[in-house]
């Protein structure tokens, strides 16, 4: 077992969460979350490669995997999902790989001619991605596969950025911890040093556990914990209550191995696991 599992392991059932996964892989290199189906997919093959490297273990038939995620960056793929394939590349080491496609990306996003995702199609969190969130997980993927935005492409990108400033926060109608970490984490990248925001701070729920999207609301849940979580992070903060954030996650655990997003409800799937995992990794060093 890897170093992480052993460690997450301590709160979670890993063996279900290791064969939840591993039932999943086809044999064309991709997963799907629904066993059952053919459908493997970007985004599911994507978060099995982060499950997988934050757990510290191998990717089986990774050569495999790399030739799925390359065919799936097409001028007709989301840029979204072009981004994920890239990065997940960066992660198997096929950072050259995905240098060769960055062409494509061009054309859907080109900060220097003011395009910031034509055609965004579909989204991690909202339906249809936000000029934002496509923002956000492009300059994730560059800064994966180690390719520099020149000057006046960063200068771009923070004017746009700055855009969704609101309040405390970033968002379109009032600051959202998913937005907010978004910005924050472009900002960051680019080499900007934006002041900290308390948005994070103002969504986390003691002693219930968890993070909220907006402040002082209830319920909480996956999404916005796991974005709360990398934003204390970035800022060099720490949770208030890492043990009822653990309690939190471990309850979200499914019979299947997987996580879903509530307490009340819900399937699992890789984003959410993936989520759940990262959440309690970061958790578990405030013990």
């Amino acid at each position: 077992m890897g170093s992480k599992l052993y460690g997450i392991g301590r709160f979670i059932n890993a063996d279900s969460l290791i064969r939840y996964i591993e039932e999943r892989r086809h044999g064309d290199g991709g997963y799907c979350f629904v066993s059952v189906l053919n459908d493997t997919n970007v985004n599911d093959t994507y978060y099995a490669v982060k499950i997988y490297n934050l757990l510290g273990l191998e990717i089986p038939e990774k050569e495999t995997t790399i030739e799925f995620l390359e065919r799936a960056i097409q001028p007709q793929t989301a840029v979204v999902a072009i981004a994920m394939a890239l990065e997940g590349l960066a992660i198997l080491g096929a950072e050259d790989v995905a240098m060769e496609h960055l062409d494509i990306v061009f054309t859907k996003y080109n900060p220097s001619e003011g395009k910031f995702a034509v055609g965004l199609g579909g989204s991690e969190e909202f339906g249809t991605a936000t000029p934002l969130e496509a923002t956000y997980w492009v300059v994730k993927a560059f800064k994966a596969i180690g390719y520099e935005f020149s000057a006046d492409e960063k200068d771009a990108i923070r004017a746009f950025v700055m855009k969704f400033r609101n309040g405390n926060g970033y968002g379109v109608k009032g600051p959202t911890t998913t937005m907010t970490y978004q910005a924050i984490y472009t900002l960051y990248s680019l080499g900007y040093r934006p002041p900290k925001s308390p948005h994070f701070r103002n969504c986390e729920l003691c002693p219930a556990g968890g993070f909220t999207e907006v402040p002082y609301s209830l319920p909480p849940y996956l999404e916005p914990t796991f974005y709360a979580a990398r934003g204390l992070e970035l800022q060099g903060e720490r949770p208030n209550c890492p043990t009822r954030h653990i309690t939190f996650i471990r309850a979200l655990q499914n019979p299947n191995g997987g996580f879903r997003r509530s307490l009340e409800l819900g399937i699992s799937n890789f984003q959410n696991t993936y989520r759940a995992l990262a959440v309690m990794d970061f958790m578990e060093r405030f013990l």
